[in-house]
């Protein structure tokens, strides 16, 4: 019985698909994370071996109890899809690819397809008729729009926008929904600083600026600057006292502002705080302008654009999870005339993967 693999490699997990020829999912696995730019060769594939692994050992009945050794003539793949977060430039595919081939034995071709993880959104492409082209969106703690056309043996990525990490860019993401809360509220402070004393109202309890200043352990807004820019924790100027007191103060800097991002969205769709509804109507907003990138009648200067009646909008990521969100999402598209034949959201990129692999070797 043939069997297809599909791995989705993230920056906090793997995970590992494999159905038959039907798309019936019979084995599935969770590892460690795998993300290639920031773990490297070796930790990828090893996080690969394990998870892929542990998913074969789901495909026997009754499930085995011990470890299943890759590679193995017994477990040969007819196929496999890795979407790899870290993978932007064809060495990066090229550095994994021979090691990926010599562990599932699988040799490099067709049937071996390695690419960003953002190519597994695309996957809804195979599955219908009626749409030539597609555009994968990930809105988690970061962000990113991909588009690609419908092509024999696979899917042909045609434009990107977005996905530059927080220090540059992740509009449309947790980063970005955090840091927009933030600068809504000091903005809101700067105007309020000419106003006459004791005219402004305290926060509501449940709004936007009182959930960010509990988090930051806050009673003054102009003391969350201090609590944003503390340094980061392990560096020589931060304070382990300070991070006991304060956790926030244990994460990062960028994590601080993403870690937000929840709160946001419960003032926002739980207490209807139109602040925090203003941060994700923006946020919303950035991601709609990159998607709008992408998509238009294709040009002799502009071929790679995709016309929308003819392309599913492929959503990940959790963010993008909440329908609420998604729906600023496409409203905002509607604003700009762009709308979709089809809207997908895909909570399970390896399944969504192995299942169109599965449909396209078929």
């Amino acid at each position: 019985m043939p069997l297809y693999l599909c791995v989705d490699c993230g920056g906090s997990k793997t995970t590992a698909v494999i159905c038959d020829s039907d798309g019936q999912i019979l084995g599935r696995a969770i590892g460690g994370p795998s993300n290639l730019a920031y773990y490297g060769v070796e930790a990828m594939i090893h996080a690969v071996r394990n998870t892929v692994g542990d998913a074969l050992k789901t495909c026997v009945s009754p499930a085995s109890v011990e470890p299943i050794l890759l590679p193995s003539e017994e477990h040969n793949f007819a196929a496999a899809w890795f979407g790899v977060s870290g993978v932007d430039s064809p060495s990066a595919i090229q550095s994994i690819l021979q090691p990926l081939s010599d562990l599932l034995r699988i040799p490099i071709g067709p049937t071996l397809i390695v690419a960003n993880d953002t190519h597994l959104l695309a996957s809804p492409l195979q599955m219908y008729s009626d749409v030539t082209s597609a555009v994968a969106v990930v809105g988690g703690t970061g962000a990113i729009a991909v588009s690609f056309r419908k092509q024999k043996g696979g899917l042909e990525e045609l434009g990107r926008v977005g996905g530059w990490g927080w220090i540059l860019g992740d509009e449309g993401g947790g980063f970005s929904v955090g840091r927009e809360a933030v600068r809504h509220i000091l903005t809101r402070n700067d105007r309020d600083s000419v106003r006459r004393p004791g005219s402004i109202p305290p926060a509501k309890e449940g709004s936007l600026e009182d959930r960010v200043l509990r988090f930051f352990s806050c009673e003054n807004i102009m003391d969350m600057l201090s609590e944003v820019h503390a340094p980061n924790p392990g560096s020589e100027a931060s304070n382990p006292h300070a991070q006991m007191r304060a956790p926030h103060l244990s994460l990062l800097r960028e994590k601080r502002l993403s870690s937000l991002s929840p709160l946001v969205f419960a003032a926002a769709f739980e207490n209807k705080d139109p602040e925090a509804l203003q941060v994700l109507q923006n946020v919303a907003g950035m991601l709609a302008d990159q998607v709008a990138v992408l998509v238009g009648e294709p040009t002799d200067e502009k071929p790679g654009l995709v016309t929308a009646e003819n392309s599913v909008i492929s959503f990940g990521g959790s963010l993008v999870g909440d329908e609420a969100y998604r729906k600023m999402v496409l409203d905002s598209l509607a604003e700009k005339g762009i709308v979709f034949r089809r809207v997908e959201f895909v909570g399970d990129a390896a399944a969504s993967g192995a299942r169109a692999l599965a449909v396209q070797h078929k």
